[in-house]
């Protein structure tokens, strides 16, 4: 794989940055010269059929689109021949060591922001329809042709009972025919329309953009087990009231001046943020080493042979704070240089002489399944 010499058509990042990113769509020809893709359209389907895999399978039919949601088995696929489809398998940086490694070209974007490599695969004609998504992402060709139609328009107005956000009014704007290795960046809210133009596969490298209402509310959710309002309601001066049934202004008061004792400040929302954005989707599991190294065969290893991530592993960092997976953890100065460097690399050499606190974390880790010695 070449680098951003080609990556971004000649652009720098600053240029690319300013210029296009969720600002307006980039066309590059070859953004990977002799990209062909990370695997072959059996291997997409069967790792679609893969437990722990997400992914949708979505049929055509007299204009209607079918969409159907994982697990699959190899006889969802049989008998597809005379109609459009598609599958979409989502998260293969988790699979592929060759996936993870795709990301690493686009990690001129924080990490906080990538959401996972997904590929599709069609036969001629499969598509999912236009529509729009509300984050940025770049579509890089694989194996053979695709027609990207875009459309920068207003209206998002959706069909009514489609499976699918299919756009009812789809104005056609600007149209292309992607070969391997060529890339198509669309911002949020682009609409566009992809047809498979022969048997082919796309790479789509999305970063997510949370909406503000998800985050508010799982803020909340984070601070309930971080609050500590103390007292008890009490009313010793109750007077009667002319009626009963309404809740008094002494009351009201009351419990407003105890709310108002909730504060947080711009660490718990760095806190939450790093717990948040590193928490594993739901489906995805990690398995404990078998055979489990000891504590010392495990120091041994990692300062010898280095240590790399697991490929599910999200690692997140700021202000000497290591967020694993969900997991917050507080470090020296000197450990957090090294772990930051672990993950902006997901890996690292040979380690020298790391403190007893770096090694006791980086121990418990592999026995959660998050890291490994390297190779």
């Amino acid at each position: 794989m070449k680098t951003l010499s080609t990556l971004l058509g000649g652009l720098s990042v600053n240029e690319f940055l300013r210029d296009y990113w969720q600002k307006k769509p980039l066309l590059v020809r070859g953004a990977i010269p002799e990209f062909n893709g990370l695997l072959s359209p059996e291997q997409a389907i069967k790792l679609s059929c893969t437990e722990d895999v997400q992914a949708r399978l979505i049929k055509q039919r007299h204009g209607q689109f079918e969409l159907e949601q994982s697990p699959f088995t190899a006889k969802d696929f049989k008998g597809l021949s005379k109609i459009h489809w598609t599958v979409l398998v989502q998260g293969l940086n988790h699979h592929l060591p060759e996936g993870a490694a795709l990301l690493k070209l686009f990690d001129f974007i924080p990490h906080a922001r990538l959401d996972d490599l997904m590929v599709s695969y069609a036969p001629a004609g499969g598509g999912v329809g236009p529509h729009f998504d509300p984050y940025d992402v770049f579509l890089l060709q694989g194996m053979g042709h695709r027609r990207w139609q875009i459309s920068t328009q207003a209206d998002r107005t959706l069909l009514e009972g489609a499976s699918l956000r299919t756009l009812k009014d789809f104005k056609i704007e600007q149209e292309w025919i992607l070969a391997p290795g060529d890339m198509l960046y669309l911002p949020p809210q682009c609409a566009h329309n992809g047809i498979a133009e022969d048997e082919c596969m796309t790479y789509s490298i999305g970063f997510r953009t949370p909406a503000y209402q998800e985050l508010a509310e799982q803020f909340l959710v984070y601070l309930q087990d971080r609050i500590c309002v103390e007292g008890l309601y009490a009313d010793p001066d109750l007077e009667t009231q002319q009626h009963p049934s309404e809740i008094s202004s002494q009351m009201l008061n009351q419990v407003g001046t105890a709310i108002e004792q909730i504060r947080w400040d711009k660490e718990d929302i760095a806190n939450f943020l790093g717990c948040y954005l590193s928490e594993p989707k739901p489906h995805i599991f990690f398995d404990t080493p078998e055979p489990e190294l000891s504590l010392k065969k495990f120091s041994k290893t990692i300062q010898n042979s280095g240590i790399e991530l697991n490929l599910k592993s999200q690692m997140l960092c700021r202000d000497n704070r290591i967020f694993m997976n969900g997991e917050s953890n507080e470090v020296s100065e000197a450990d957090y240089d090294t772990l930051r460097a672990l993950a902006d690399e997901r890996n690292l050499s040979a380690l020298a002489e790391p403190s007893t606190e770096l090694m006791n974390l980086l121990y418990q880790w592999y026995l959660d399944g998050y890291l490994m010695p390297g190779l």
